[in-house]
């Protein structure tokens, strides 16, 4: 087998995600599925927007997405092709499934030593339909899971060589980078922090230090956190966007047990009951060994990659609308964890793990006395009943993956908005259009594909300009106005002209279609 033979088993195993994501990219891009889910759309508008904009600009970054995923594809989105396909930001997130794969495989490889407890966490992403879809569109998951796990790969790795206080400063960049890239980052380097803490001290340091080391290791994302909201303050006006972008839905409302079972729910969707139930109790398994012998404490910082399912439980709670998305996260941590059940119980290769902890003979004997019983062949078993599992509940050839049905959820009202843009390409001369980037920042996309440019929409980004057209109604600044009026109970324009007769004097509607009104100044 040419990954028993391979002197970097984890390289190996990362190119092959790569040439996977490559193949699914191409599949889906011919299929139209690429763009197909509205926030993909959206996030290229976002980074277009700073310098294609009425009022271009660092305040264009925005205030209620993290500025990461934007920042990066900013001079890229600035070309139509790029732009129109979405092509960089799905090379991106093909390479960030790479750098997710590699750093997956490496974690597994130093806590077990085995290599097929890594091909297993491997092929448990790449066989993955919704793990691997997400991964060829230019959303922010994959983004997220590259860079957590590449977080908690370093600290587990700086747990175990570092001697004195000092925290390498490639460690911090990516613990404030990693900060950047979703919410779902903060609870996850929180957590893996707190234990890392509990790990400095079990392996006997004395409390001073781990005092130093811990704010050493916590004042990057801090950094991170303060500068976004100082960000948000001087963008929106607010140090932190909750709410007001979403319609509430009463099904999780205030209720914790459901909004918890509802994270069970979509984690096993995403993936199946048996790579849920064996990757929860590996990670259990871990926890407990970490807690018993001091020498395992650093493995601890793994299981804070659990830690993403706080944000959609607190989301839910709040009665923001279900998403099975945001359980991505979870899924790949179980993944991860379903690799180390594999390797626990397969036994050290012939080669030692990439970062052997440095135990006396002794210590390790004692180890090996409290450990699994090693048996190769029932881990090549689980190895192949997980595979098969993730097979037969999520098969690859589908398309009605949970993922994949929940990007589609606007594909119908895109249909019925090409009469919208047949009303309004032909008939546009350059006058400006009124439109909420909160709710149609997909169709902006979409309507590049007819010469549109951000520069064309006046919207919340343009600031006060934005403010005089809800002010005095569009027809004095814009030739056109685009209304969503049913998506997330309309838009503000739409809930403007309800409360206000005369916000549309000078306005006539003339074509409607998939929620969308279209207005034109008389």
């Amino acid at each position: 087998m040419i990954i028993a033979r391979a002197r970097h088993p984890e390289r190996l195993l990362a190119a092959v995600a790569l040439l996977a994501g490559l193949a699914a990219w191409i599949i889906y891009l011919n299929e139209g599925l690429v763009l197909a889910h509205y926030d993909a759309k959206a996030h290229l508008v976002v980074a277009r927007r700073v310098i294609d904009s009425l009022t271009p600009g660092w305040r264009q970054i925005g205030a209620v997405w993290l500025p990461l995923p934007h920042l990066i594809q900013i001079l890229p989105t600035q070309i139509d092709v790029f732009y129109r396909s979405g092509a960089f930001g799905s090379l991106l997130s093909i390479a960030c499934l790479a750098v997710a794969v590699w750093a997956m495989s490496r974690l597994v490889l130093s806590m077990t030593g085995s290599r097929l407890g890594a091909v297993a966490s491997a092929a448990l992403i790449v066989v993955n339909p919704n793990l691997l879809y997400v991964h060829v569109t230019p959303m922010t998951e994959p983004l997220l899971l590259a860079a957590t796990l590449v977080s908690v790969l370093l600290l587990r790795e700086w747990l175990i060589t570092s001697s004195g206080d000092r925290v390498p400063s490639s460690l911090g960049w990516v613990l404030f980078l990693t900060t950047w890239t979703r919410y779902e980052a903060w609870p996850i380097l929180a957590g893996a922090i707190g234990v890392a803490a509990f790990a400095l001290w079990r392996q006997g340091r004395p409390l001073a230090l781990v005092v130093r080391q811990t704010w050493r290791l916590a004042q990057w994302p801090a950094a991170a956190v303060v500068l976004f909201l100082v960000l948000s303050r001087l963008t929106v006006g607010a140090w932190f966007v909750s709410g007001g972008f979403y319609e509430r839905d009463p099904t999780y409302d205030a209720q914790a047990v459901k909004s918890l079972l509802a994270i069970w729910w979509g984690t096993h969707r995403l993936s199946g009951y048996v790579i849920e139930i064996v990757g929860l109790t590996a990670a259990a398994w871990v926890v407990w060994r970490a807690v018993r012998n001091p020498d395992e404490s650093p493995n601890l910082v793994t299981v804070a990659l659990f830690a993403a399912a706080a944000l959609p439980a607190y989301a839910f709670y709040e009665a923001h609308p279900f998403r099975i998305r945001y359980m991505v996260p979870v899924v790949t941590a179980c993944a991860l964890f379903c690799g180390v059940a594999v390797g626990a119980l397969s036994g050290r290769s012939d080669q030692p793990p990439l970062f052997e902890l440095r135990r006396s003979a002794a210590a390790l004997a004692k180890a090996d006395r409290t450990g699994p019983m090693k048996s190769p062949a029932t881990a090549w078993l689980l190895a192949m009943l997980l595979i098969a599992a993730t097979l037969i509940e999520s098969p690859p050839w589908s398309r009605s993956s949970p993922l994949l049905v929940e990007a589609q959820l606007d594909a119908a009202n895109s249909a019925a908005r090409q009469q919208v843009t047949a009303c309004l390409a032909p008939a546009y001369h350059g006058e400006k259009v009124l439109a909420s980037m909160g709710s149609l920042a997909h169709y902006m996309q979409e309507l590049s594909h007819h010469g549109f440019a951000i520069v064309d929409f006046i919207h919340e980004g343009n600031g006060a300009l934005w403010e005089l057209a809800l002010e005095t109604g569009p027809a004095p600044h814009a030739g056109w106005m685009l209304v969503e009026e049913q998506s997330e109970g309309g838009d503000v324009l739409a809930q403007r002209i309800r409360r206000h007769d005369t916000f549309t004097r000078g306005m006539t509607k003339v074509c409607e279609g998939g929620g969308v009104s279209l207005y034109r100044r008389d």
